[in-house]
């Protein structure tokens, strides 16, 4: 079971913590077996909007009895949610393999091209590894096909043809194979051979590069598979995750043959403070026309629904229902932690999961999917200069001349943990007692407005 919200704001605000609760709190019980749950719900929701609260659920769950006719209902759903998303995670995983061979393939086609390049290079040195690393590849792949009678094979098994492969390596034209002190029957297996190869060389580069390019096009288009099909499954996991039930097996609620089902909702509506309006209103001094706080503080209404309904036909849920009205006086920085802990609760953890599930795998890979498929950017850059002259008259360049990795510096960066600094004099005894004020106000407001709107004693 998820970390109560409530609990969460007294561990991120001192203040709450050293007053140990909510400024106001205001129980609400109403049970009717003629009346369904969902006006309860929808009317504090939009009395709430009205307010100017803006409210988000943050808890969402529900437990059944697994006799009851509600348990089979969504057993049912969660097994045809879970049969589809299994389907779309076979096609991921097929997609996911796929692109991992392209990724190898490209790899080895990219040292194969090297060698090319370097053969056109001006230094002879690494034009001539490279010719000898494009003929031991000849060797191993294109000449080991004639069986007996090609250059390795006579080599090791046959006598007096021990030089071939040393011979094959030292040429590199038909006419220094003249040149060579050996025997003509091995000349006349070199020539023909040497031919071969540059012939082989000219043609496997060409056929090499067409593949290189198709095997990017098709990189291309799995990787877009994978988008989509990882778009498609996420909703299916969300809506399984959303049907899964909380575990309540000691509450005395819920009793395996009753049928009952237990609902948990929770609402938080916040209200900024506008200090400038407030001291011209006359609610803060005047002195606070002109004043900049450091942070905004925030009227919080915290509203906790607990429905315990018994299921009738076309889905009617009756029963009993408590709502719980909190208010809380919270600042910009005890509010982001507050996000920060929900993140790190169980809540936040179901979101990770789904991710991790649809998307984690492609982020992985995403350095060296990116090295292929922007290939053709990088050489169109080398290509143009796009630098404006005027621009650089001023010291400003491209884009372009920034390393990719101070560019990437702030993707890379992870959101800082939100710090909650003390109030200081004017905030400690005069913004957060003025918003204790108001908040204490709007929560009561919200409780008695209800009653009032539903024919029950009220205080006013």
């Amino acid at each position: 079971m998820v970390t109560e919200i409530k609990d969460l704001i007294l561990k991120v605000s001192p203040y709450h913590k050293k007053r140990g609760g909510p400024i106001s709190q205001h129980n609400l019980v109403y049970d009717s077996s003629a009346e369904t749950l969902e006006p309860v719900y929808f009317f504090i929701l939009d009395l709430m909007n009205d307010f100017g609260l803006k409210p988000e659920k943050l808890v969402d769950n529900f437990t059944s009895s697994p006799g009851g006719t509600h348990f089979s209902e969504v057993g049912m759903k969660s097994s045809r949610l879970q049969d589809e998303a299994m389907k779309i995670m076979g096609s991921v995983n097929t997609v996911l393999r796929s692109i991992l061979n392209i990724v190898y393939d490209l790899k080895d086609f990219k040292v194969r091209l090297e060698h090319y390049e370097n053969m056109k290079s001006n230094d002879k040195d690494r034009r001539d590894a490279a010719i000898l690393s494009l003929k031991q590849i000849w060797l191993d792949k294109v000449d080991i096909d004639k069986g007996n009678s090609s250059i390795k094979a006579m080599a090791l098994g046959q006598g007096g043809f021990q030089t071939l492969i040393d011979a094959f390596l030292v040429v590199n034209s038909e006419k220094d194979v003249d040149k060579l002190d050996l025997n003509d029957r091995v000349k006349r297996i070199i020539k023909p051979r040497i031919q071969e190869f540059y012939f082989w060389i000219t043609r496997s580069e060409q056929e090499l590069r067409k593949r290189y390019e198709l095997e990017k096009t098709y990189l291309r288009s799995q990787v877009s598979s994978l988008k989509i099909y990882s778009r498609w499954v996420r909703p299916y996991l969300k809506s399984i995750e959303d049907l899964r039930m909380e575990d309540r097996n000691r509450s005395p609620e819920i009793v395996n043959m009753f049928n009952t089902v237990v609902f948990q909702l929770t609402l938080l509506g916040k209200s900024k403070i506008n200090i400038h309006d407030m001291a011209l209103a006359g609610e803060l001094p005047r002195e606070f026309k002109k004043f900049k706080a450091r942070r905004d503080y925030f009227s919080v209404v915290l509203v906790d629904f607990t429905f315990r309904a018994i299921p009738r036909q076309q889905g009617l849920l009756v029963g009993r229902t408590d709502v719980t009205f909190r208010g809380y006086a919270l600042n910009q920085d005890e509010i982001d932690k507050l996000d920060e802990e929900i993140d790190k609760s169980d809540m936040g953890e179901i979101m990770r999961l789904i991710e991790g599930a649809t998307t984690e795998s492609l982020d992985l890979m995403q350095k060296e999917i990116d090295e292929f498929l922007n290939e053709d950017n990088k050489k169109e850059k080398k290509r143009t200069d796009q630098s404006n002259p005027f621009l650089a008259l001023m010291g400003k360049y491209n884009d372009g001349d920034v390393p990719a990795e101070k560019k990437s510096e702030k993707k890379d960066k992870k959101k800082a943990p939100a710090v909650v600094k003390p109030d200081d004099w004017v905030e400690a005894n005069h913004l957060r007692r003025y918003v204790s004020g108001e908040v204490e106000g709007t929560v009561f407001k919200l409780f008695d407005i209800y009653k009032k709107g539903h024919g029950m004693a009220s205080f006013t």
